[in-house]
């Protein structure tokens, strides 16, 4: 990037243009470029880009519906199960079958373990290198200063006696809790394979059910790893607290890094197998007998947690993506299966119409369209956000109060987690508490506390697959007819947020196929309406607290707000910022002034 060097008198104020692009640890390209006062140490602007195009909704036009789980899980080299695993339960709603009941465990178990995984991978080998001994020195030297000489309050758990030693364990490739943390992911890894096949592309995972040969055996190579999991976690939890709440204390205010309103959706996860049907005549029932609960929330209060108000309030915008409109394109669907009327801007009759062209921030620039949440009560389209996932599910969960299997109570306002005695730690209780904002640090903490809450899922999970294994109840899978006409629809959560396939067959083939992963949710830019997406608006305004000027500047307090959403994530990230470009430099008169 060019630079332009321009002076400014002491009482000037400079504003710079400023660019990552691209960030290279997602599937696809995500740019962020921004416009930085340095004078007054903030973000003015930012604009979130995506510069590859794929089109899968467009190819998998007049395709057999039976091949859809095998075809979306290549949309994602991460999530690919999450989009096999809500294939699945959209062809079942379209199939109308029912998998057996250890089925539906199978199902649980795999995603339980795909969460496990994820969470710990993204933590503290990927969001956490933000928070690392490397990272800090560069960025905050005053701050790692500061590390060195503040005690860990949770050291006699975790192990480490400093913050600074946290910060130094989380060092990427020399780290001691970074390098533990890969191994971690080995296993949960296998743990998935246990059930889904292989990974990301699940080879068992199948409408009516899960394929595998699930036996005692299998119930066993699963427990044994989640219950060094259990370990591993349990030293997680309060060494990620030490590091976030620290992070507080040391630069008061950076509760305003990543900030934006509580605007946040959660489609829910793992389905009881005692309650799901499949069916969208019951699925606002079953919906919320989910161990993970469905929830809408604006401006922090839970307006539903029906999923049927959830599908029909979604609406697909494009603003600044480069897409033509489809509203002259055909309505596949008019009204649900309940009779409630369709918007011709929901999934289902979404069309995809690509216009590639020349990026232009005052026009078009983006290839991710504009997903928002219709609050019909003041006629407003809402940029919701997933919180990188584990924010919105904890929260929509805790607030619902409706979730309770022993290992994990949500109270209304909190969710009570009661860990299991396991090999090398005791017993431990933990409560994740709904935060007062959302912002990058809470988001990253919610992520920490999904780690125990998947397992306790887990863990429930197994104990009912062993009750039918026991029995004799082995089968885990049911054939099914293909219907020549059909509307359905799938809502399930990736590690970083909601995913939803919603389609429609005519004639035995797929006529329309709408995937709408959480990256589309959290990464959009601009709606019509001027609306700026949850990436943009989490940096716009974000306080720059990092201690280096212009020349060397890192954008790490952009970074954490950005990282916090999990944006899809699966290698490193490489920034490059040149030295920044002038954009305005405005002077303002002194003395009697």
């Amino acid at each position: 990037m060019a630079t332009l060097q321009t002076p400014a008198t002491a009482s000037g104020v400079v504003v710079k243009e400023m660019a990552w692009d691209p960030i290279t640890r997602i599937v696809g390209s995500l740019g962020i470029h921004t416009e930085i006062d340095f004078t007054n140490r903030k973000v003015n602007k930012c604009y979130s880009t995506s510069m590859i195009f794929r089109g899968f909704d467009i190819f998998m036009k007049g395709i057999d519906p039976r091949d859809t789980h095998f075809i979306t899980s290549r949309i994602c080299g991460i999530c690919g199960d999450n989009h096999c695993t809500v294939s699945c339960l959209n062809q079942n709603m379209a199939y109308g079958v029912k998998p057996p009941k250890l089925g539906d465990y199978a199902f649980n178990l795999a995603e339980t373990a795909d969460y496990m995984f994820d969470h710990a991978i993204f933590n503290d080998c990927m969001a956490n290198v933000d928070f690392c001994e490397q990272m800090v020195k560069e960025t905050n030297p005053s701050v790692l200063a500061k590390a060195e000489n503040t005690s860990a309050p949770h050291s006699d758990i975790h192990g480490y006696k400093t913050i600074a030693d946290i910060m130094r364990a989380l060092n990427p490739f020399t780290g001691s809790f970074y390098l533990e943390t890969l191994g971690v992911a080995r296993y949960t890894r296998e743990m998935y394979c246990l059930f889904g096949g292989r990974h990301t592309h699940p080879s068992t995972i199948l409408p009516g059910g899960c394929s595998a040969d699930i036996t005692h055996q299998t119930m066993t190579d699963y427990y044994v790893r989640l219950m060094r999991y259990m370990d591993y976690i349990k030293r997680t939890v309060p060494m990620h607290d030490d590091l976030y709440d620290f992070f507080y204390e040391a630069m008061p205010g950076y509760e305003r890094v990543g900030y934006r309103d509580t605007d946040i959706i959660c489609w829910g996860a793992f389905d009881d197998p005692e309650y799901v049907t499949y069916e969208y005549k019951t699925m606002t029932d079953w919906g919320r007998k989910r161990f993970i609960t469905p929830g809408l929330v604006f401006k922090g209060e839970l307006i539903t947690t029906d999923l049927v108000e959830i599908n029909l309030a979604m609406r697909i915008l494009l603003g600044h993506s480069y897409f033509d409109d489809w509203d002259q394109a055909e309505t596949f669907v008019t009204h649900d299966p309940l009779g409630n009327p369709v918007d011709k801007r929901h999934p289902w009759n979404k069309q995809t119409i690509p216009k590639p062209q020349k990026r232009d921030f005052n026009g078009k620039y983006s290839w991710v369209a504009a997903p928002r949440m219709y609050d019909k009560r003041n006629d407003i389209y809402v940029a919701t956000d997933t919180g990188g996932g584990p924010f919105a599910r904890n929260w929509c969960t805790a607030k619902a109060g409706l979730v309770d299997i022993g290992y994990l109570k949500a109270t209304g306002s909190s969710i009570q987690m009661v860990l299991p005695k396991s090999l090398n730690m005791p017993e431990m209780e933990l409560e994740w508490k709904i935060p007062p904002w959302s912002n990058a640090v809470e988001r990253d903490r919610a992520r920490t506390y999904h780690q125990p809450i998947s397992a306790l899922i887990g863990l429930y999970n197994l104990e009912k697959a062993l009750v039918e294994v026991r029995a004799g109840r082995t089968k885990s899978w049911n054939s099914f007819t293909v219907p020549e006409e059909a509307v359905s629809c799938g809502f399930h959560e990736a590690a970083r947020g909601v995913i939803s396939h919603h389609m429609v067959i005519r004639n035995g083939k797929v006529a329309n196929y709408q995937p709408y992963p959480p990256t589309p949710w959290n990464g959009n830019p601009r709606d019509k309406f001027g609306t700026p997406g949850p990436y943009e608006d989490a940096v716009q305004n974000t306080p720059i607290f990092e201690e280096n000027g212009p020349e060397n500047f890192k954008g790490i307090d952009i970074m954490r707000a950005v990282r916090s959403f999990d944006p899809c994530l699966p290698c490193g990230v490489h920034m490059y910022t040149g030295k920044g470009r002038v954009k305005k430099v405005q002077h303002t008169p002194t003395g009697m002034c």
